[in-house]
């Protein structure tokens, strides 16, 4: 009787545990591909699992990495590029792109988001800004006509600069003279349940003003932090600030946008970038990217004004890309070289091995192979993989990802007056 009760209460315990909310990791990574050296989508997986990353934004609907993918378990993103938004509110136009570059690839490819154009409202582009909602239905419309509507959510990216007032967060607000086009879009994602997606660099206020922005605050680094003397919130790191500087900014809109939740679509730190980029080096990547994996690792990531509210985050990127125009950093935003070797050490433990041939059995643990130096890739790794053939959309190399500094600045300019260090 004593060992039956033993085991009964043994059991009674293991149902308690398990029964216990998980803190789950859910780590988002952006693949890019502008490059001429990277491996093949096959063989990236690996080096995503080692970083714990369970999902993957792509930047377009590239057939070979949907083929790649299938099977894996990664939740996908795929995106529709700027290039396209004219087209597609043509509802036929849009129905046949589904067809072709998300519903062939189904089940077998978990495909759970389309990204419409990006960082659309800040290109002052009047005839994109015009293609951009028309599309966004079409899209939705076609994903109900394929019954994948509510497996597949529709949804655009947009740059901070999308912000108006953006100091501090409490007294946030948009731009007016978006607000005609983003309304539409707000009530978009209220009626479909679909995120609002930002691109977040606190690179970019660092950069812009080193002497009165601390390193520490923008790295993820032990620091005093500031209180929001409009909402009383504490803030020991600018992400979690400009996130919720978009949350007051929902909220100034109005009530009915409070349920609007938000997706970090791109954040990361260049390990290297020209002499002017100041703070662009492989310690503060590593440690920007490093911290901020481990807090998603090990908690939920929840701002102050939405503490319900889990944040789901894409680090930019995968690899350092040599094609991308612009500054030294636009190529040097990789977690990996394009060999499969890491630019830096994150500090976390990996749970596979890559398959470069490197010999590392560590793919976030070894040491960099050129400190983030090399614009063009490893110089010892470079012709071990196929170069990709694609086309890369031009939007993404142009005004997409880390390289729209302009688009930040007036959000920079206005968020970095009371960040201070010691001077």
């Amino acid at each position: 009787m004593a060992s039956s009760s033993l085991q009964s209460l043994f059991s009674l315990f293991c149902l308690a545990l398990f029964s216990l909310p998980l803190i789950v990791s859910s780590i988002g990574i952006n693949y890019g591909q502008v490059a001429n050296n990277l491996p093949p989508p096959k063989n990236v997986i690996p080096l995503l699992k080692s970083v714990g990353a369970t999902k993957v934004k792509l930047y377009d609907a590239d057939p070979q990495a949907l083929r790649a993918f299938a099977g894996s378990g990664f939740e996908l993103t795929v995106a529709l590029g700027n290039e396209y938004l004219a087209q597609m509110s043509d509802p036929i136009k849009a129905q046949g792109w589904v067809k072709e570059n998300v519903q062939a690839y189904l089940p077998n490819t978990k495909i759970v988001a389309i990204v419409v154009g990006n960082e659309v409202l800040t290109s002052n582009q009047s005839a994109l800004t015009a293609a951009l909602f028309p599309a966004m239905q079409s899209i939705h419309g076609a994903l109900v006509d394929c019954g994948l509507n509510k497996q597949i959510f529709v949804t655009t990216a947009h740059s901070l600069a999308i912000l108006d007032v953006s100091y501090p967060p409490s007294a946030t607000s948009f731009r007016r003279d978006l607000l005609g086009s983003l309304t539409p879009i707000l009530d978009f994602h209220v009626k479909t349940g679909s995120p609002i997606l930002i691109n977040a660099y606190p690179f970019f206020a660092y950069e812009e003003n080193p002497k009165h922005v601390s390193l520490d605050f923008v790295l993820f680094q032990p620091n005093q932090g500031f209180t929001d003397p409009g909402s009383n919130f504490h803030y020991d790191n600018m992400l979690f600030a400009q996130v919720d500087a978009v949350y007051h900014a929902l909220d100034a809109v109005g009530i009915s946008y409070k349920k609007v939740p938000i997706v970090v679509s791109e954040t990361g730190w260049p390990s290297n970038g020209d002499p002017q980029e100041v703070g662009a080096t492989c310690d503060n990547a590593r440690k920007y990217n490093g911290n901020l994996i481990k807090m998603m690792m090990s908690k939920k990531m929840r701002t102050p004004i939405r503490p319900e509210c889990d944040l789901t985050i894409f680090v930019f990127a995968l690899f350092n890309e040599n094609m991308k125009p612009g500054p030294t950093s636009e190529r040097n935003y990789g977690l990996f070289n394009p060999d499969g070797t890491p630019v830096y050490s994150l500090g976390i433990k990996t749970s596979s091995t890559h398959s470069s041939g490197s010999g590392s059995s560590n793919s976030t643990g070894g040491s960099s192979s050129g400190g983030g130096g090399n614009t063009g890739g490893s110089s010892s790794g470079g012709g071990i993989y196929q170069p990709v053939t694609g086309n890369p959309s031009p939007d993404y190399m142009s005004i997409s990802s880390a390289g729209v500094t302009f688009s930040t600045l007036h959000f920079i300019c206005c968020f970095t007056l009371t960040i201070f260090v010691d001077i």
